[in-house]
């Protein structure tokens, strides 16, 4: 064993963006005595929290967004820390356990490319690496082309037997909607920006941009929320922001307090099929879904009550338990896909495009090699299907984390990076491609089933006990992590349930 063991720890792990996920994926990868590099383009950990509105806080209480060995000091009293304390605690993480002598700062990844094996020769494995070794037996390495963001034109080359990318999708490529030809920015008077170039801005930049301008958000989510509120103190009722947006969306009143009941429980799991359920389960979740409507009923109800939605328009069409991912389409068009009378023009000095990013674009654009950028990449939009949400299955010695979303996000986040750390440490082997296709396909199409139509992106936030279940079994780990039936059942699972296996 100990031979084995000298043997991998030579190994070179790569770890691109030091965001929660990089942070986490370094952590448990030195856990295990692996000498792993952070490449990071900015000059502090925090990723996506390094870069962004002052005014933004957490909108998770803390208790559910915390590391499940290091807790939020008693210097934090709120349930909702701001974006300052986040990033404090984040740095304290790192400092803690020693990350930072990890990280290369500044330190911008341009490429990353397979050598070594053909690629024709990847795509017949039956079993990653060729035999089932996560690091690959036949010589394959990546080598990874870095620049410093010093202005610095030279590039520098390390060499990596797995690379783990941790590049976030909220960050990034700009998601700018595409405009008929001289109907784009160009043809607007005043000023254009993407959100990304807004939060960026110090606190009085800002301030100057919007003071007295008349302001229109582009975008429904939390983040065009958050730009809004902020433009909104800055002009006051004398310039009144607008937000822009096509879809209506279900939005959670500060917080929820029976949320986590209602939805991190291992009972509101029962309500609903599961990805790889067997036919128990899936009976089950049939019978039971009146009481999933129920829910879902009794939380728009309670969203309505808290928020004048109905007198402002804005009740979603679609109901709460679909509300996922976000569309853009031209014009509004009726039935009979006849434009419609268009509104008259809303008059704006500065539009602020909260559209979100293009995740895929930025994963996509790692790649040297075209095969694998059209695989991480599948048919348009879609991502591929990564199995345990992690591990794209024809691209050897590789893994995404940091790409799938979920309301708990930090503790899911967690327990993947300490899936992938057991991974590399051997403790356990993944199945053959051709099933790890089939499990994440059989997640995608849960994912499908519901978000309805508007589904884009997967979301987690329903399902991950079930989620992290499996990852429990493939570790060794007892999935039930509760005392008694009742508990087991009803009381949600948080980060503190995985402390320790």
């Amino acid at each position: 064993m100990a031979a084995h063991h000298h043997h991998h720890h030579q190994k070179q792990i790569a770890i691109i963006g030091a965001g929660i996920s990089g942070l986490l994926a370094c952590k448990y990868a030195l856990s295990k005595g692996f000498n792993p590099t952070v490449f990071e383009s900015q000059n502090g950990v925090g990723g996506l929290w390094a870069n962004t509105l002052p005014t933004t806080k957490l909108q998770t209480p803390k208790s559910l967004y915390q590391f499940s060995d290091f807790p939020w000091p008693e210097s934090v009293a709120t349930h909702f820390p701001t974006h300052d304390q986040v990033l404090d605690y984040l740095q304290s993480y790192a400092d803690h356990f020693e990350l930072t002598q990890h990280i290369k700062f500044n330190t911008k990844v341009i490429g990353i490319e397979y050598r070594g094996v053909a690629e024709e020769e990847v795509e017949a494995w039956a079993l990653c690496g060729g035999n089932g070794d996560v690091f690959g037996s036949r010589g394959g390495k990546w080598e990874v082309e870095v620049r410093r963001s010093d202005g610095s034109e030279e590039t520098e080359m390390y060499e990596a037997d797995f690379v783990i990318l941790c590049v976030g999708k909220y960050s990034g490529v700009p998601n700018i909607p595409d405009f008929p030809p001289g109907k784009g920015p160009e043809a607007f008077k005043g000023k254009v920006i993407h959100s990304t170039l807004y939060s960026g801005l110090e606190a009085g930049e800002s301030e100057k941009l919007v003071k007295g301008k008349r302001v229109a958000v582009v975008g429904f989510r939390k983040h065009a929320m958050d730009i809004a509120m902020e433009c909104s103190g800055i002009n006051g009722k004398g310039n009144p922001c607008r937000v822009l947006y096509r879809t209506e969306r279900w939005s959670f009143p500060d917080w929820f307090p029976p949320f986590p009941c209602l939805y991190l429980s291992r009972f509101s799991e029962l309500l609903i099929h599961k990805p790889g359920e067997g036919l128990l389960l899936s009976l089950l979740a049939t019978i039971l879904s009146p009481i999933r409507w129920g829910i879902s009923k009794f939380v728009e109800r309670e969203i309505k009550r808290k928020h004048p939605l109905e007198k402002h328009g804005l009740v979603p069409k679609q109901s709460f338990l679909q509300d996922e991912g976000i569309e853009f389409e031209g014009g509004d068009k009726d039935e009979n896909h006849h434009q419609q009378q268009q509104p008259p023009p809303l008059e704006a000095d500065l539009v602020i495009l909260a559209t979100g990013f293009k995740g895929e674009k930025k994963l996509q654009d790692i790649f040297g090699s075209k095969r694998f950028r059209e695989i991480i990449v599948g048919p348009p939009n879609a991502t591929v299907p990564l199995y345990r949400q992690c591990i794209p299955p024809r691209i050897p010695q590789l893994a995404v984390l940091g790409h799938s979303e979920s309301i708990a996000n930090l503790y899911t986040s967690e327990m993947r990076s300490r899936w992938l750390a057991e991974l590399l440490d051997g403790k356990f082997r993944l199945p053959a491609i051709e099933k790890m296709e089939a499990d994440a396909a059989n997640w995608d199409v849960f994912f499908k089933e519901y978000a309805g139509e508007s589904y884009h992106r997967s979301s987690i936030a329903t399902v991950h006990v079930w989620y992290n279940d499996q990852l429990c079994k493939d570790m060794g780990w007892n999935p039930r992590r509760k005392n008694g039936l009742w508990a087991e059942l009803f009381e949600p699972y948080g980060p503190t349930d995985y402390v320790s296996p």
